[in-house]
């Protein structure tokens, strides 16, 4: 079912990043920092995918990000919503569902026999593809998804996630330049201001997680091993 009431987006953001806190989706450790799929040292970790297993929230996200969809791109603006292998593909699932449009998914390389497909459901010439992800960080890792889409003939100019770091300047710039417009419920910032509020981590951890955020690099730089 399509969502029928639209909270504001700062009111999407606050609830989102306290759902995300409430089921344990956002890890911080100062002291034995995370290594991200770059290779690269974090104090801070997201897991959207603990998401599929909280129903209740899991729904209230799905409602808040075709929301975010419709009022950011339009009511009619897609044809076809496709995940990403593998995190993107239970939302994109969730997310066609709500919008009663066909759903197909993107694997990260060829299949590799068969139809050595990359898309796997019905993508036709002409469809305008949403591009459905748990996250985004710098955005390079979806333009590989894109350009499999739009080798089938259709177009994709816009992606939606759950989460977006929100810190480093250059991710809306890369999407922009592919032609690829983000749209996202919360982002690190967000996720800070409700752990502060409700002082869910001691002042030591929170000081020192802000400090990446301000200038992610330079922190990689000092902490990498």
């Amino acid at each position: 079912m399509i969502p029928t009431t639209y909270p504001t987006k700062e009111e999407i953001a606050r609830l989102t990043a306290s759902m995300l806190l409430e089921i344990g989706a956002v890890n911080f450790n100062t002291r034995e920092p995370y290594t991200l799929s770059s290779g690269l040292p974090s104090p801070s970790y997201v897991d959207c995918r603990k998401l599929i297993s909280f129903p209740r929230i899991r729904s209230t996200l799905m409602d808040f990000l075709v929301t975010t969809v419709m009022r950011d791109a339009g009511f009619e603006a897609f044809d076809n919503i496709a995940g990403g292998e593998t995190a993107g593909i239970p939302f994109a699932a969730f997310v066609a569902e709500r919008m009663a449009l066909p759903m197909s998914y993107v694997r990260k390389k060829p299949k590799g026999y068969g139809r050595n497909a990359r898309i796997e459901g019905a993508m036709h010439e002409g469809d305008r593809v949403l591009l459905v992800e748990d996250l985004t960080t710098d955005g390079g890792s979806k333009l590989s998804f894109v350009d499999a889409i739009r080798e089938t003939g259709a177009t994709c100019g816009h992606t939606a996630v759950i989460f977006y770091y929100g810190i480093f300047p250059e991710t809306e710039k890369t999407l922009g330049d592919h032609g690829v417009s983000l749209h996202a419920l919360c982002t690190w910032w967000d996720v800070l201001a409700v752990a502060k509020d409700r002082a869910l981590f001691d002042n030591e951890t929170l000081t020192e997680v802000e400090k990446f955020l301000n200038d992610p690099r330079k922190w990689q730089s000092e902490n990498a091993k």
